[in-house]
């Protein structure tokens, strides 16, 4: 197995909660969760279409072709669950499913370049905001950000309007494989600095890869403190 990079996140299952390294407790927990049946709740085109569910929610947003759909499917262990494109803006809609009846995980369209009309880009990137801004249901924001490219400022627009909603958001860097362990460590860092000045934002920013795994054991472990107890639980 290839060495994580320099402060990526690694599991170590012998680190105390609060040190931004799961224990091996949460590491199941996460695992355990993330392994319950995964399915397509519904899809909305408008924020007075979305289901009401009763659960807390964790929403994967970011730039369009930042890796959300590969992101789902990596932390469920399923390959078609989120649709893949290698189109920016495919995704046009709020997709929710639901995971086990404890968490719902929502993708949200990407913001930023995509191949289609102005008038279709406005109109979800609108209900993306209005639907980050005003969900009560709404636990945690994945930001994913791509770790080749680091922050842009349609990110930080959005980390803006998180922190003005009161928010709480994650900024997650995506797609570690294509990246060189120095340089990738240096986008972290850079990105922790940045994320430490908004008052929203968690103070870690955990490096993933959906093509090798790396950190979604982490990520599982993470969300599922989120989720609602278990039935009888």
């Amino acid at each position: 197995m290839p060495a994580d990079p320099p402060d990526a996140a690694s599991p170590k299952g012998n680190s105390g909660p609060g040190d931004g390294v799961p224990t091996l407790e949460e590491i199941e927990a996460g695992r355990h969760l993330f392994a319950q049946d995964c399915g397509f709740l519904g899809a909305a085109v408008g924020t007075d279409r979305l289901p009401q569910t009763g659960l807390p929610e964790v929403a994967f947003a970011g730039r369009s072709n930042v890796g959300k759909s590969s992101l789902v499917n990596a932390l469920t262990g399923r390959r078609t669950l989120a649709r893949i494109s290698h189109t920016p803006g495919r995704t046009q809609q709020i997709n929710f499913f639901d995971l086990g009846g404890r968490l719902i995980l929502v993708d949200l369209p990407g913001y930023g370049y995509a191949r289609a009309a102005k008038a279709d880009i406005r109109r979800w990137s609108a209900l993306t905001r209005r639907y980050l801004r005003g969900r009560p249901e709404l636990a945690r924001v994945c930001l994913l950000i791509d770790s080749r490219h680091g922050a842009k400022d349609s990110d930080r627009e959005i980390m803006a309007e998180l922190d003005r909603a009161a928010v709480s958001y994650q900024a997650v860097l995506t797609k570690a494989d294509k990246m060189k362990p120095q340089a990738l460590a240096a986008v972290r860092r850079a990105t922790e600095r940045e994320l430490a000045a908004h008052p929203a934002a968690h103070p870690e920013c955990p490096v993933t890869s959906a093509r090798t795994g790396l950190g979604i054991a982490e990520l599982r472990a993470a969300l599922a403190m989120l989720a609602a107890p278990a039935r009888g639980g």
